[in-house]
């Protein structure tokens, strides 16, 4: 058998008839020998690589194909989700409990000093002067219009390819949306802003889609030459900066979603609103109790959207290894843009001064039911961030607007598809992914 001098190395080994079957770790060499109840003879140690022979090769023969066949099956059998959020528990998971056992026995659950303190350090987290938490990300886009006076009658420019929340933001207050095509970045084009603005256009909504701000300058300045609000739904941006200022502090207000898939997300429904504003701060932190500043006294016709105490908890812990998460989804994205090669996938760009925090790895491709049914085959979970844009929706009929309205838009509706992203995803099932894209034809 092979002795201990050479168990490190390689070996090349022969079968008994002298036939060269191939060098091998001495290790694997012995593992395989063991398991298949073999003899490993060693007759020339002293040659590099050191030569052993393998006694019974038809039973070697048996037990490699009987390995190869299993590494196929585990492979074949591989399941790749979507998305795992219960990865990102597990990384922290008992900071977090810890933290809802502090906040259950602490006897106080709406408003307290969870709250309060999250909402300082994520001012501070962004350097905006105020944050105010709310029970969801679509409450502060609506919240944050309101209080800006938006209303019936007036217009609100918008990006056509954005979720439906955005646009209900507008809507809830009873004003229009006017729609702007967006860039080869997904995110609205910020040249084709003006030539949509009339004497009805009060304010600017910018989404930071899929995670990568906006190229804000050019909004900044027809905001200022119009003198318009502007409105930032951050939803799947936390942490993403133009020109290394974060997004979230350029408007007026900026909206911010902590849905559990976010990269900063509760385990439950939960927004906030910031602003640098004093004015609006004490505005929204009054709406959002009930239009109350003291108890039972109200001085506004407002609402209930609290971010409760747990959730505050919550995303205080998260708060803290938010930069380290997002650098884990970038070495991810890299490995992805580098890594997938296949004419028939058309990968996502970065705009100049414009960073991205990878919420969503969203691709395009021309057959894209046959690109998830693929993936589906090869156990690989996919989701279409979006496959209806809201012009198209049947909630947004009344607005009167039909196919061929916004064609980049629709072009990008039909084509585009996240693939699997999160925090905790393990290099083999990113090797997985890589391999299967790589081999996919239409």
């Amino acid at each position: 058998m092979i002795n201990e001098r050479i168990r490190d190395k390689e070996v090349r080994l022969i079968s008994e008839t002298g036939e060269q079957l191939g060098i091998m770790p001495a290790k694997e060499a012995m593992k395989l020998a063991r398991e298949a109840e073999l003899d490993l003879v060693k007759i020339a140690p002293g040659a590099k690589p050191p030569v052993c022979k393998i006694i019974d090769y038809g039973k070697y023969r048996y037990e490699l194909a009987r390995k190869e066949k299993e590494a196929k099956k585990k492979q074949k059998t591989m399941e790749v989700k979507a998305n795992r959020m219960d990865r990102g528990f597990q990384l922290h998971k008992s900071e977090y409990e810890a933290k809802v056992l502090q906040v259950l026995n602490s006897g106080w659950y709406v408003l307290g000093r969870e709250l309060e303190e999250f909402e300082n350090e994520f001012s501070q987290f962004l350097e905006c002067k105020y944050s105010i938490g709310v029970a969801s990300g679509l409450d502060a886009l609506w919240i944050a219009f309101r209080l800006l006076g938006i209303k019936e009658g007036d217009e609100v420019i918008a990006p056509a390819n954005t979720y439906i929340a955005s646009i209900m933001g507008i809507t809830i207050n009873g004003a229009q949306p006017v729609f702007v095509e967006p860039n080869k970045y997904y995110n609205i084009n910020p040249y084709a802003i003006e030539n949509k603005i009339t004497e009805k256009t009060k304010a600017i909504l910018v989404v930071h889609l899929y995670g990568q701000a906006v190229n804000m300058d050019p909004v900044l300045k027809i905001a200022q030459k119009y003198n318009l609000k502007i409105v930032e739904d951050c939803a799947q941006a936390h942490g993403a900066c133009y020109k290394d200022k974060k997004v979230g502090t350029f408007g007026d207000f900026g909206c911010f979603s902590f849905y559990p898939s976010k990269n900063l997300g509760a385990f439950g429904d939960a927004g906030a609103l910031t602003t640098n504003n004093a004015e609006l701060m004490k505005k929204a932190k009054i709406f959002r109790n009930y239009g109350s500043e003291r108890r039972y006294y109200n001085c506004v016709v407002g609402t209930n959207s609290r971010l409760d105490e747990i959730q505050a908890g919550i995303l205080r812990v998260k708060l803290k290894y938010l930069d380290d998460l997002n650098a884990e989804r970038e070495i991810l994205c890299k490995r992805y843009l580098t890594e997938i090669q296949n004419p028939f996938i058309k990968l996502p760009e970065t705009a100049r001064n414009c960073s991205t925090v990878w919420h969503q790895f969203v691709i395009r491709t021309a057959n894209r039911d046959g690109f998830i049914k693929y993936l589906n085959q090869c156990n690989i979970g996919t989701i279409i961030h979006y496959p209806i844009p809201p012009h198209l929706s049947e909630a947004y009929e009344y607005l009167n607007y039909g196919k061929g309205c916004y064609p980049i838009t629709e072009q990008y509706a039909k084509e585009v598809v996240s693939i699997p992203l999160y925090n905790g995803m393990k290099k083999e099932e990113q090797d997985y992914v890589i391999k299967c894209i790589n081999n996919y034809e239409e």
